[in-house]
């Protein structure tokens, strides 16, 4: 056997599982834990069995290089039928994460030991299916439905003390695993027959089924009709119904459906593809991080106090610097308030509130900054505050720090040319709120140091961010297609759209909120300042800006919004406005369908797309989906916007393109070069390597 080893402790056959790197549930691994465990029960002087495992992961999950292929003999669900068939007792150690099939090999054993370090869990759920190898009907009767639901609802791992408190396993241990496992295999085999997890039913009880019941519903209200969870529900559901085998064949079942499902396809993608941002051209082991003890944030608005809640969060002291007494403690406030609401909610105690307040330090003036080791800049917008700001910090930061901006849009070659010292400046994109958004667009402009992009990468991910590298260009990644949908939401609007209609589509689409309610919420003016700072124009949002309609803050935008309502109503005078624009354009109004505004909204974004792609600003398409599904709210489930459009047919894409620039003449719409190539090689994004 090449990945399993047998030794013996005495009486107890200890099977070490050793698969680098985190012993993956690949065939070769199937066959030998089978083979293990066969000749194991067949060895009369052993009366019971350890599976421990070599490295830092027990079992990490299945070997992601079979998903999308037939799998070779034996499957998971017979090596798991031949543990919880064994005539001797089979005792799981866990020294480190047990995820998804590893669970289910140790729910599958007839006991569990882990040490402290261990986390445990079923992730599925976020790879848009479901166990498939008894984990709906194992962990239900192991702990209980009401228990198992939500575990496998979030796909989120539980550490090893969770674990016990909820008769995951039977045991914690410091010191000694395997020796420990020993022991409760032997105490299980002097009790005879071990019991399987299958045989468990007192759990299944009628108060655990009407708990569970109220959680599937509450499940099923924000899920909607999202695949894996209804899935799961009837999964879990039927193990208070069905014996084992039953619910073991209905689980698979549902299983084998999801894995052909498209959303399920797209959510599959979207957990590879994060996998892969992670993997930075030019930014391999060899390059280390700097240490990160000390931070500073210049500008302490909004943007500013949630990037310094992002430092608190994870312990990291930082000092909140703006140009006036009044305006860092109007901020500082402003922190308190927004952890004042998560202690009401009760998801953070007020002990917790204060230990992050003290690491946040209100100061007056940029010399403030002078110790920190990173300084992230959350100024206005505009290119002469950011190049002062960099100036002013070349002279009081310590050698070694980086410097980052927050922009949104600018060039960060422009920004670092402020300084004596370019190769430590980049850009650390935010999304807001800050403290909240997931997504960090990690700007990379030319002549930046290997090693300040790779602390910018280290630190997002402390910070509990998606880091993604992007190239140094106008808007980047995110905002740059963002700007194509902005341009194409007013063509429409021009073309004989209505707002309500427009977001209707994105809505229907999985989007939480459509252009034009989202421009209210941010406020008009954000956008209207930015145009007239670069000489743009759009017709309809310049005339509602000129009427003072800034969106929710001023009572009136796109909608209407009586008394402070925060959902907006139909504005029949911005309806005429409109149609007034049209007029003077010598437009002819017309109506659409949900699918052209589609279509007329998202196209032009995959077209930005891959001319991002063209241009190396993305490293891969996978990137962009990325960026979309965890700064603007993209629906997982529809995989982004380039998964999106190979689903669609890059085919259909450059069609529906070359129709909207000859109808519009805007030849920002005809289909770029990798879009065409592609599409004429019937070939994907997904195809292209790393830029």
């Amino acid at each position: 056997m090449q990945t399993v080893r047998i030794a013996r402790q005495g009486s107890v056959a200890v099977a070490t599982i050793d698969n680098p790197p985190v012993n993956a549930l690949g065939a070769a691994l199937r066959r030998d834990l089978a083979t293990a465990v066969t000749e194991v029960m067949a060895d009369p002087e052993v009366e019971a069995l350890v599976l421990a495992a070599a490295g830092r992961a027990f079992i990490a999950g299945a070997d992601i290089s079979e998903f999308g292929k037939p799998l070779a003999q034996p499957i998971l669900p017979e090596v798991l039928d031949l543990i919880e068939n064994a005539a001797k007792p089979v005792v799981a150690a866990i020294q480190g994460v047990a995820l998804g099939g590893g669970l289910e090999v140790a729910l599958a054993c007839h006991g569990r030991v882990a040490l402290p370090a261990a986390k445990l869990g079923l992730p599925e759920i976020k790879l848009g299916i479901i166990p498939g190898a008894g984990g709906t009907q194992r962990l239900p009767r192991l702990i209980g439905a009401a228990k198992a639901f939500p575990m496998m609802l979030s796909g989120e791992p539980v550490a090893a003390q969770k674990a016990l408190d909820l008769g995951l396993v039977d045991r914690v241990v410091e010191g000694d695993l395997v020796a420990a496992a020993v022991a409760l295999a032997q105490e299980l085999a002097a009790k005879g027959r071990p019991r399987k997890t299958g045989e468990i039913a007192e759990k299944l009880t009628q108060a655990d089924r009407e708990a569970f019941e109220a959680l599937a519903k509450d499940a099923t209200a924000k899920s909607g009709d999202m695949p894996n969870a209804m899935a799961l529900i009837e999964a879990v559901r039927g193990a208070f119904t069905l014996p084992l085998a039953e619910g073991l064949a209905h689980e698979r079942a549902l299983f084998a459906r999801l894995v052909v499902d498209e959303r399920s396809k797209a959510l599959r993608h979207a957990f590879f593809a994060e996998r892969e941002a992670a993997k930075v051209p030019g930014i391999d082991d060899s390059v280390k991080p700097r240490p990160i003890a000390r931070a500073a944030v210049i500008g302490a608005g909004t943007m500013g106090g949630g990037i310094a809640m992002c430092f608190a969060n994870a312990g990291i002291p930082v000092t909140l610097i703006e140009t006036s007494q009044e305006q860092v403690e109007k901020g500082h406030a402003r922190i308190r308030d927004t952890y004042g609401f998560s202690v009401k909610r009760g998801s953070m105690t007020e002990a917790t509130r204060e230990q992050r307040m003290a690491l946040i330090t209100p100061a007056v003036g940029i010399a403030a900054a002078a110790e920190a080791d990173i300084v992230i800049e959350a100024a206005f917008e505009e290119m002469g505050v950011k190049r002062e700001i960099f100036g002013a910090l070349d002279k009081v930061a310590k050698p070694g720090a980086v410097l980052a901006s927050n922009t949104s849009y600018l060039d960060l070659t422009e920004i670092a040319a402020a300084t004596t010292r370019p190769a430590d400046v980049l850009g650390m994109h935010f999304f807001s709120p800050a403290n909240v958004m997931k997504l960090l667009e990690i700007v990379r402009p030319e002549g930046v140091a290997a090693d300040v992009v790779a602390t910018a990468i280290a630190l997002g991910r402390r910070l509990g961010k998606v880091p993604v590298v992007v190239g140094n260009c106008f808007g980047f990644v995110g905002n740059r297609m963002l700007e194509q949908r902005t341009r194409a939401a007013e063509r429409l609007l021009v073309a004989g759209a209505l707002p309500h209609e427009v977001d209707a589509a994105l809505t229907g689409f999985g989007f939480k909120m459509g252009p034009f309610a989202m421009s209210d919420l941010a406020g008009n003016d954000i956008g209207w300042r930015s145009r007239k700072s670069r000489g743009k124009t759009a017709a309809v949002a310049d005339a509602i800006c000129e009427r003072g309609w800034f969106g929710q803050k001023t009572g009136r935008g796109y909608y209407l919004y009586p008394e402070g309502a925060r959902a907006g109503q139909r504005d029949p005078e911005v309806e005429a406005l409109i149609a007034d624009v049209s007029a003077k354009e010598g437009v002819a109004r017309r109506s659409f369908t949900s699918e052209e505004i589609l279509a007329r909204l998202l196209d032009p974004m995959v077209n930005e797309g891959a001319r991002i792609l063209e241009e190396g600003i993305a490293a891969r398409s996978g990137d962009i989906d990325i960026v979309w599904l965890t700064g603007y709210n993209w629906p997982a489930w529809r995989g982004g916007p380039m998964h999106w459009a190979e689903a669609v047919g890059l085919d259909v894409i450059v069609r529906r393109l070359e129709e909207q620039a000859a109808e519009s003449g805007d030849a920002s719409l005809e289909p770029a070069p990798l879009l065409r190539r592609l599409a004429a090689e019937g070939k994907g994004f997904s195809a292209l390597k790393a830029a």
